[in-house]
């Protein structure tokens, strides 16, 4: 047991009492397939320009792909976790990819790798076959490495698309070029505003009728699709009208463990950022499925929940922040310096409740050494200095 003093609302502060969570172990093999968008680590001594230069410590990240690994989960690189569009500009995310699939396949681990159109710049001389050339050559690179497409969302499409149409012929071209069937993602506007109105619709529902009419058309190039709309409704509307050998994985980082579990129509499989911070609780929870033990699924998943709701509250983006602050306090790094400054992107007070939160999901596998890094953290936020 150890002791950290942390701010309360309205002013004050208390003292909380932090206690060893269960150490993280691979425990089997899972019908789900999971993966878990990897956050990256920033180099806190490269002499750079934080907000505008992007510097990674290769070593520190890559070692964290390898936890996730050991735990049986597959990694999703170069997604929006990795601060991809948001501090990771594409050079910097090939290189991640390149050092990730080699690594991956030395281990035989699963890996997928995010390939968007983020070089190419939105605006009004942008055209949709601008778009569709960008897709192309980020997704040849990728295939190049070895690595199994993620086909992220656009924001130059969004711009560039005039209807749905758009969005069919941009698939389909895409798609119909891959070597191996990619992972689509739909990623809503809470994650990216820039992203509002994806498939040519600001309404869910349609957006969703001419996703599903890519996806049927193209259901030989598709192992699956990612959806981010934070709506288990939704997702469960959608994965019902799926083509049987198309998966749905499930990005919605409020309601994983229902969707995850599924019903007696189906379920979803996992691609989700929050896999990150949560993974070991998140591997005890996959495995207790397995086992049929659903006591178990919900204890091991339950606490984690109010933690994801908060490091994912709006706005959204701003959650690889908390991602981030756990991977040090959990020791996967010995720094709270993100790329593109975004450690400030969060208050102090919102620090403190993932302080709290983690705590009662028992994601501390160190008390002591998450004691002091939190001292450290609340220390230069004028908290008991």
């Amino acid at each position: 047991m150890a002791k950290v003093l942390l701010p309360k609302a309205g002013g004050g502060t208390e003292t909380l009492d932090l206690a060893n969570g269960p150490v993280p172990e691979k425990t089997g093999n899972w019908s789900r397939v999971a993966y878990a968008a990897a956050h990256v680590v920033a180099d806190p001594y490269a002499d750079n320009d934080p907000w505008l230069d992007t510097n990674v410590d290769w070593d520190r990240t890559l070692a964290f792909r390898e936890h996730l690994w050991s735990l049986g989960f597959g990694v999703a690189e170069a997604m929006d976790t990795a601060q991809r569009g948001m501090g990771l500009d594409w050079p910097t995310s090939l290189e991640l990819i390149t050092r990730a699939v080699s690594q991956a396949k030395a281990g035989g681990h699963l890996i997928a790798c995010g390939a968007g159109t983020d070089h190419l710049t939105p605006g009004p001389n942008v055209t949709v076959d601008d778009v569709i050339a960008a897709y192309e050559m980020q997704c040849e690179t990728v295939e190049k490495t070895g690595g199994r497409v993620i086909l992220m969302a656009s924001r130059a499409l969004v711009k560039a698309a005039k209807s749905p149409e758009d969005y069919a012929r941009v698939y389909g071209r895409v798609l119909s070029g891959l070597n191996q069937p990619a992972i689509l993602h739909w990623l809503g506007e809470m994650f990216d505003p820039a992203l509002a109105g994806y498939w040519g619709n600001d309404d869910h529902m349609k957006a969703m009728a001419t996703c599903l009419s890519v996806i049927k058309d193209n259901a030989d190039k598709i192992d699956g699709i990612k959806i981010s709309l934070l709506s288990a409704e939704k997702e469960i509307i959608m994965r019902r009208q799926m083509p049987e050998s198309v998966k749905m994985y499930t990005g919605d980082d409020f309601n994983y463990p229902e969707l995850i579990k599924g019903d007696e129509q189906g379920f979803s499989h996992a691609l989700l950022g929050i896999f990150d911070p949560i993974a070991g609780a998140a591997a005890r929870a996959l495995s207790a499925l397995e086992r049929g033990d659903d006591a178990e699924y919900e204890a091991a998943f339950a606490p984690t929940v109010p933690l994801s709701r908060h490091i994912f509250k709006a706005p959204t983006r701003f959650y690889k922040t908390g991602v981030v602050f756990l991977a040090y306090l959990n020791g996967h790094q010995d720094h709270f310096t993100m790329i593109g400054g975004q450690e400030s992107t969060r208050s102090t007070l919102h620090l403190a409740d993932i302080v709290r939160m983690a705590n009662t999901a028992g994601l501390f596998t160190d008390a002591e050494l998450a004691a002091r890094r939190i001292a450290n953290v609340m220390s230069t936020r004028g908290v008991g200095g």
